[in-house]
């Protein structure tokens, strides 16, 4: 991935949603001013990610970290060099304390609904990294506190800024060169968390079917859901199939580490392989329409074929300055340049929990789970 590119036209922004000021009226960052932004949870192991990009932006001032294990306060500071005095062990506090503009979430998947509650009340944007609930109930108080506070909320998935993906929706949607979408496959996950070396604090929760929701089934197969939403417009899909394994319950003993997803829309079919038993990592996406296909390997390599031309090979064009990553997306909708769209809205990652929900308890009942119209 690139590193940032620092945002620049915000002179003339105006922040619609944000902090409320003691008048209990919606404050607006100075556009010269950094944005500040507080992490709450730090046990997802793409944290690393996160503060590597707000250690890099001149756009960002890092407020406040929240976890309520203090153990994981002495590791997060010395792995990432971040000074003690950023810890805190109560949300609350630290919100009422930093009055950040914007909270990333960092900790477990279960934990998301309370970190969005809180920060509404507050008038304050969240950013969370993938997925966006255990379960379609989890999902609905998040939609409800965002409502509630008006704010926005986005979900970040790494695939979000493969130029890959962002060539396969100029070709097949904008252009429409496949013509109509028929198939979607997307194959996602690596050889196993605990095989690759995740840190503890992230295995720990990764292997727990509460907070994580399931295993590999939640942990890899949302990306899929993601991307197949936005291709299909937002649709929601006719059914949810699914079937998941234990292949290794030594190690996964309480959750699937294999799962394949089948999304069935009235003329189209997605087809999601969730798996911690890849031989390698991967995250990679084909696209049919009735006349061509698209094929991405990660986020920089793109096969294509289009009626009456051989395939062929092509570089996506780089991302523009506020797509490139989800720090300069997020500063971007915090200061009211940008509007939540696409594989990171609310709107999108709303039918993603739906699908993997349907996908759980289909797994579980060994049935075709029918969505309600």
């Amino acid at each position: 991935m690139t590193q940032p590119t620092r945002v620049l036209l915000f002179a003339s922004a105006v922040l619609l949603l944000g902090p409320l000021t003691a008048a209990g009226q919606p404050a607006t960052p100075s556009a010269a001013a950094p944005v500040k932004l507080a992490i709450a949870g730090v046990a997802h192991g793409h944290i690393g990610r996160i503060v590597r990009l707000i250690k890099a932006s001149s756009e960002v001032e890092l407020v406040g970290v929240f976890d309520k294990d203090p153990a994981l306060h002495t590791l997060m500071a010395d792995r990432y060099g971040l000074p003690r005095a950023l810890f805190f062990n109560d949300l609350d506090l630290m919100l009422d304390k930093t009055r950040p503009q914007a909270v990333a979430a960092f900790g477990t998947t279960a934990d998301h609904p309370a970190v969005v509650e809180a920060s509404a009340r507050r008038g304050i944007h969240v950013m969370m990294e993938k997925p966006l609930a255990v379960s379609a109930a989890d999902a609905a108080r998040i939609r409800q506190a965002a409502a509630n506070g008006k704010v926005h909320v986005i979900v970040n998935y790494e695939t979000t800024w493969y130029p890959s993906h962002a060539a396969i929706w100029t070709l097949m949607k904008e252009r429409k060169a496949g013509g109509e979408i028929r198939k979607m496959v997307a194959m996602d996950g690596h050889e196993g968390p605990k095989e690759i070396g995740v840190g503890p604090e992230f295995l720990d929760w990764l292997t727990d079917p509460v907070r994580n929701g399931a295993g590999a089934l939640f942990d890899f197969g949302c990306y899929g859901a993601n991307l197949m939403t936005w291709l299909m417009d937002n649709q929601r899909p006719l059914a949810v199939t699914a079937v998941t394994q234990r292949i290794k319950p030594d190690i996964y003993p309480r959750v699937d580490d294999e799962a394949t997803i089948l999304v069935e829309y009235p003329k189209a079919q997605g087809i999601i392989q969730a798996s911690w038993n890849w031989p390698f990592s991967r995250k990679d996406l084909e696209v049919y329409g009735a006349g061509g296909y698209a094929i991405a390997t990660g986020g920089n390599s793109l096969r294509v074929r289009l009626p009456k031309e051989p395939e062929r090979t092509q570089t996506p064009e780089p991302r523009s300055a506020t797509e490139r990553d989800e720090l300069a997306y997020f500063v971007a909708i915090v200061r009211g340049t940008t509007t939540p769209s696409g594989l990171s809205s609310l709107e999108n990652n709303l039918i993603v929990t739906e699908i993997l929900d349907a996908a759980r308890e289909s797994a579980r009942t060994g049935t075709t789970i029918r969505l309600a119209r």
